[in-house]
């Protein structure tokens, strides 16, 4: 018989329970970030969604509702491409526990042209990094308030080719949409494993994690029919993908796991088992560029200059 000391393997589909905590979704309204949400609103606990829109965060509660009964979800006001909000969001939250926050809400711009945030900041650096780095400013007391607590931030595979260039942060000279995504992303996966560095050097109890959710498509993705649905033709048209990719439920898990398994330790990557595009989760050795302590330290300084705040924990 197994030693009662043993942690039971990891199963997407029998979490544990998760009674008395609370966590903070960033866009769980919608895609990845909804079934982040709806995952951890089964385990028991009060899941929070930080979204800007309050008719799509009503439409994902009461998806959420239909699936989980007795469910306790709630919206939070949440513009992170609007700096100056932050703190009446999160002064919101109350002061209560919060046992995690999953810094999953982005924008990805497809075409130019270039585009600023109310702060004058490139959009997706704004929303993407920028507005998390803030976020998790002002969220500080309250995670460090709570022993064990973890942020979360969703990276892409997108970032795994591309290098920051920190003197053109912004992509004021060359804009290029999707370079300037997954430099935003890359910005959050460096921002992530310097927030670990930082907190381990405090003695902070708060965990950093990095994870990145694969491949996630649309039309692999069941339906909610009050946040997306999926017609047959577009799930039959793209079924040979899903060798390779997965629906944006399973995109969820390596950020559920993260977020509630006892064994995860700070400054790890967890992603999909599958070529870190699909399938369950598991640690990925960090990508070399990732590594680069020196860069992220400047992505740090700049970051707080840009944004007029330094997330710091103590104890």
């Amino acid at each position: 018989m197994p030693s009662v000391s043993e942690t039971p393997p990891w199963n997407v589909h029998r979490l544990p329970r998760a009674e008395g905590r609370r966590f903070l979704v960033t866009g769980g309204n919608a895609g990845i970030g909804y079934f982040v949400a709806e995952q951890l609103a089964a385990t028991g606990a009060t899941v929070v969604l930080g979204s800007r829109d309050p008719a799509k965060a009503r439409a994902a509660i009461a998806s959420i509702g239909s699936r989980v009964p007795g469910a306790d979800v709630r919206h939070l006001p949440l513009d992170l491409a609007d700096l100056a909000s932050l703190r009446a969001s999160v002064d919101a939250l109350g002061p209560d526990r919060l046992d995690a926050v999953v810094h999953n809400a982005g924008v990805a711009l497809d075409h130019p042209p270039r585009r600023e945030s109310a702060d004058g900041h490139e959009l997706m650096l704004a929303t993407n990094h920028l507005g998390h780095f803030a976020l998790t400013h002002h969220l500080a007391p309250l995670l460090a308030a709570t022993p064990g607590s973890r942020v979360v931030t969703t990276g892409s595979f997108a970032a795994k080719s591309e290098h920051l260039d920190l003197d053109d942060l912004q992509s004021t000279r060359d804009y290029r949409p999707k370079r300037t995504y997954a430099r935003s992303k890359l910005a959050q996966m460096l921002f992530a494993l310097e927030l670990d560095r930082r907190l381990r050097a405090a003695r902070s109890t708060t965990l950093s994690v990095l994870v990145h959710p694969g491949g996630a498509l649309d039309a692999l993705t069941p339906s909610r029919p009050r946040v997306h649905v999926r017609t047959t033709g577009a799930r039959l048209r793209h079924l040979p993908l899903g060798l390779v990719v997965q629906g944006k439920d399973a995109a969820a898990w390596p950020a559920v796991r993260a977020v509630l398994d006892p064994g995860v330790r700070g400054g790890q990557m967890w992603s999909p088992r599958v070529f870190g595009l699909r399938g369950t989760p598991r640690t990925e050795p960090l990508w070399d560029h990732l590594k680069d302590t020196a860069t992220a330290a400047r992505l740090w300084a700049a970051s707080r200059e840009l944004t007029g705040t330094d997330p710091s924990f103590a104890g």
